[in-house]
């Protein structure tokens, strides 16, 4: 399908859930949890919502109330649900995140099995992915067989259409039965995207190197991805492209939690791909999709919840601006 006759933006797969997240204590003293809904591909594509662009999403959920919930939510948010499958066996996968003074968190999963990880080969609508520009996964969706199996039908159908392809591990090493399978998994992603979003624990796992360059540098040796963003969370983002690195330095907020920070860099820096050339991309403009990357993540650390917390474009040009 020729490129500019593709109608969606960017189609995701993988987890949609519910994170319930700590809101303070109630008046017996027990604390009290707020449902928000998440799921990192879910975020991704909320933020390119925010920035006008047209989603899908492909996943599946409980037939029961936070499915419900959570199919109503990404619908209210703008994202196309045609290819969202509910599991009538299965409950909708759940989080409990604990976060601690420093805004760092803690996963309690609900989740073996949950209905995000019953996604079938069959039921990936290679319709919606043949229509897309952008095809993002992560690993979350590759920690059962099953819904692995959807996950690459999904990343072959992605690659024959002439999808750019995005990847995010985004590791949670409780989800894994060990953690070389969950390396095993991200190896995959590495060896089949374009654009690669990773974290500075994930590359220093992968990799077994402390330091971040050489980290990169190992990735960039086997796999050859294009463009390579490494987040550092409070201290920035750097950019490794065509034998370039750019860093931008992170901005000062008040954080509350850092639940969806990266999905956001993650979704801004797909919308600045979509507005520019991914094999064209100047030093300047790398420079900018960072640092614009770095406002929309640090907005979303001084709001709770993530999915419903996206920020719009001039909430992030105020940003820029004030900074």
């Amino acid at each position: 399908m020729n490129e500019n006759k593709k109608t969606i933006d960017v189609t995701a797969l993988g987890e949609l859930l519910v994170d319930f997240t700590m809101n303070g204590q109630s008046e017996q003293g027990n604390q009290i949890f707020e449902a928000c809904p998440g799921g990192a591909p879910c975020n991704v594509l909320a933020l390119l919502q925010k920035m006008g662009k047209k989603t899908a999403f492909i996943g599946k959920v409980g037939n029961d109330q936070f499915g419900k919930m959570l199919k109503a939510t990404i619908e209210e948010a703008g994202i196309d649900t045609s290819s969202l499958v509910f599991d009538n066996k299965v409950n909708t996968t759940l989080a409990f995140v604990h976060t601690f003074e420093n805004g760092d968190r803690d996963f309690s999963f609900y989740r073996n099995p949950g209905a995000d990880m019953m996604l079938t080969a069959a039921e990936v609508n290679e319709k919606t992915i043949k229509n897309s520009k952008i095809f993002h996964f992560g690993t979350l969706s590759m920690t059962a067989d099953g819904v692995r199996e959807a996950t690459k039908k999904a990343v072959k159908t992605a690659r024959e259409n002439g999808c750019l392809i995005s990847f995010d591990p985004n590791l949670r090493p409780p989800l894994w039965e060990s953690l070389d399978l969950a390396k095993t998994q991200m190896e995959y992603g590495f060896a089949h995207c374009d654009i690669l979003k990773i974290s500075d624990n994930e590359i220093q796992f992968v990799s077994g190197k402390e330091d971040y360059d050489e980290g990169i540098q190992y990735l960039i040796d086997r796999y050859n991805i294009p463009l390579i963003l490494l987040t550092m969370g409070a201290d920035g983002s750097r950019a490794y492209y065509k034998g370039q690195k750019v860093e931008q330095e992170g901005f000062k907020v008040d954080t509350i939690e850092t639940t969806g920070a990266g999905d956001t860099f993650c979704g801004s820096a797909l919308n600045y791909i979509l507005e520019h050339n991914l094999h064209n991309l100047s030093e300047e403009e790398l420079a900018e999709m960072l640092k614009i990357s770095n406002a929309a993540a640090a907005i979303v650390t001084t709001r709770k919840g993530a999915l419903k917390s996206m920020p719009t474009r001039e909430e992030i040009l105020i940003c820029l601006r004030q900074n």
